[in-house]
């Protein structure tokens, strides 16, 4: 299953389209295997994140980008399961507040990233202030940048400056002991349509469904446009992307847990070794009890 880590991943500097990306892709598994082989990889997975909390040297960001309906939640619900929820954060960003407005864009993100030994989970990130708010400029007025009273000031190159603020950001956290998986959902629109019909027809998933969605949804080729600019111009060594196939969920959900498997065992974590003061201080403590 390691090859699904290589099939999937985006390397600094690759020649990368979405449309050679195939979002029905299972790599010839089965949704009937799908259960155990998950339940396998959630066991490996959660002796991998006890090694990363004792170690305490590092921590793991989890980042999920998609569009709508492309299944994150579930994603994040199904490959999550089974791992000590002490050790483990997730974050839903959603619209930026007023006191999120008056910082810099990446300010909020900052304070939510995981502490050493932990696993933070990031549904939405710092990416949307270069999806959404590429797709709609108007958005970047709220963040009151100077100079810049109407999308006609934006200067030449600000994309191109957002995305290195954006790998140096990246690039200060590996440096800082954090191993950072990106993952975007590759839903293609025939799907995302199905998926749409069902929330609008079942009342118990009309809850999820908000007229907003088909709006955005009208500009769909300008979100991949987005989506393809950002994967190309900040996967880098320290910080990958992974384009998983999003339109079966069952394998989306292995591919996700393979990767965030394959990835912490390539730490080659390991439990904390006392020194031989302390190794004396636990046999005094044991023989102890066992004189009671």
């Amino acid at each position: 299953m390691n090859n699904l880590v290589s099939k999937f991943k985006i390397t600094e500097k690759q020649k990368f389209s979405l449309k050679d990306h195939d979002p029905g892709y299972a790599d010839g598994f089965e949704k009937s295997d799908a259960k155990n082989i998950l339940a396998s990889l959630i066991k490996e997975t959660s002796w991998q994140q006890a090694k990363l909390y004792a170690d305490n040297r590092r921590s793991v960001l989890i980042i999920f980008q998609a569009m709508d309906a492309a299944g994150k939640d579930g994603a994040i619900a199904h490959t999550m399961s089974g791992l000590n929820p002490q050790g483990c954060e997730v974050y839903s960003f959603k619209q930026p507040t007023a006191e999120d407005y008056d910082h810099d864009f990446l300010w909020r993100h900052h304070n939510a990233m995981p502490e050493r030994g932990r696993i933070g989970i990031h549904n939405r990130s710092h990416y949307e202030y270069v999806l959404v708010t590429k797709v709609h400029p108007e958005l970047l007025l709220k963040e009151q940048l100077p100079g810049i009273n109407d999308v006609k000031d934006l200067p030449k190159g600000f994309w191109e400056d957002r995305y290195e603020s954006i790998r140096a950001f990246e690039k200060h956290l590996w440096d800082s002991g954090t191993v950072i998986i990106k993952f975007f959902l590759h839903l293609s629109r025939a799907e995302q349509e199905k998926r749409f019909l069902k929330r609008i027809e079942d009342p118990k998933r009309n809850w999820k469904f908000s007229p907003g969605d088909i709006v955005e949804r009208s500009r769909w080729a300008d979100y991949m446009d987005a989506y393809e600019k950002a994967i190309r111009e900040t996967s880098t060594k320290h910080a990958p992307w992974y384009v998983i196939p999003a339109d079966k969920k069952w394998f989306t959900r292995i591919a996700i847990s393979t990767i965030i498997l394959e990835t912490m065992k390539s730490l080659d974590l390991k439990f904390p070794v006392l020194e031989k003061a302390e190794m004396d201080k636990l046999e005094e403590a044991k023989n102890k009890l066992l004189s009671e």
